[in-house]
Order: C-alpha cells, then structure tokens, then sequence
C-alpha cells in the first residue's frame, strides 16, 4: 500500500523584503527573522530539510557564512534564496546546489549588479521594517520613469549617480531628488513630479523576487 510522502520541515528567514506573518501564509513554513551567522547550521540540527533565505543580516552582525550553506548542502538539505542576502548567497553558493530564485539573483549571478548595498537597507530593529530605500528599487523605479518620459536618460544616470554615492541606511527617494534639484539636474517641477511618482509607484522588486522564493518553496515543499 502506497503511503503519501510527508512533507518537508522547513523554514524561511525575512521580515524585511516581505513582512513574517505574509511569509509564512505564502510558504506554508515556520518563519524566523531575518538570518544571520550560525542560524543555518541551528536550523539543520533542528532537522530542517527545506531552508529558504529571503532577507538577512549585513553589516552590524556577522552575516550568514558560505561554510555553513555548504554544510547544510552536504547533508542534502535544500536551500533557496533569493531577493536580498539570499540572492547574493545563491548568485555564489549555485554552483554548489543552492537554488536561486529572482531578478536580483541573477543579476548578481550574471555581474550586473556587485556590491553588497544593492540590496541592503538600515531597518527597525523590533519590526525588522525597512526605513531607507534598497538601491535594486531605485534603480527599477527610475529607470521606469525614464520610459514613463519623467526624466531622460541623462537625468536618471545622474539619479543614480547620486543614489550610489550615498550610504545605504540614508537612501531615500527624496533625499536623492533633492540633491539632484539642487545641482541643478531636476527643475522643481520635474522633482516634485518625479517624488510623487517614486512614493505612488515604486518598482519594489525586492517583494516580487521574495514572493518568487515563497512561491518556488511551495512547489518544493510536497
């Protein structure tokens, strides 16, 4: 007699990118905040087989180390990332068996994008809720409104410019518009119309790729 096979133990790490509690409604997993070092090999010995990596810790902790994915891989545990810290892990963890989920993985993945700070943002320490704006959304929502005609192709290589050369715990929409107004880049009422359509339609790729990674443990997790 045929017995349906169990489902996997599995656990996901975000809060940042896509809040807990839509985590686990999307992901049918246990959800814990985002990862930082040691918590993979915990989640192994707890007897996780299934561990998916959407946001993490980056600058003010230890982060999530390349040893402790590969051990886990070693012992056939599945692991998925993509989105922020676990893009950055899968763009260089795939060819060990990581899987990589999004648009960000693979522009880390292909070199299009490099820099650790693409996706890091300073956050509430209790919420885990972002308060700056990642560079990946900045770059999206501008270039969306170069093809919106809000600014030309100048103005947004100038954008970004300026986006790239400011910490990325004080990148916000209008602190870069300002400065661009105020070099000269923007007129006032290119600015303000730019500010409006930043706040109304922002490309927040970092949530569709985190939704991707949800969406892709589901399929796992049978």
């Amino acid at each position: 007699m045929e017995t349906q096979a169990e489902s996997m133990k599995t656990i996901v790490f975000a809060g940042t990118s896509i809040d807990l509690q839509e985590a686990g409604k999307l992901s049918g997993a246990t959800v814990q905040g985002p990862v930082k070092r040691g918590d993979v090999t915990q989640a192994v010995k707890q007897g996780y087989d299934l561990i998916g990596i959407i946001d993490g810790i980056f600058f003010h902790r230890a982060a999530v180390g390349h040893r402790e994915i590969l051990g886990a891989l070693r012992k056939n545990v599945t692991i998925v990332g993509g989105c922020s810290m676990g893009a950055l892990r899968a763009s260089e963890m795939d060819r060990h068996g990581m899987i990589g989920v999004g648009k960000i993985y693979e522009w880390y993945r292909d070199g299009v994008i490099e820099d650790d700070d693409e996706v890091a943002v300073a956050t509430n320490p209790d919420t885990y809720e972002s308060i700056s704006a990642p560079l990946v959304n900045i770059r999206c929502t501008f270039l969306s409104a170069m093809d919106e005609g809000i600014i030309s192709s100048g103005q947004e290589t100038f954008l970004l410019d300026i986006a790239k050369a400011t910490h990325y715990s004080l990148r916000s929409y209008y602190g870069i518009i300002k400065s661009a107004r105020d070099k000269g880049m923007l007129d006032e009422q290119t600015a303000a119309y730019l500010l409006d359509f930043c706040r109304d339609t922002e490309v927040d790729i970092k949530r569709k790729d985190a939704q991707a990674v949800l969406s892709r443990i589901k399929e796992l997790d049978i």
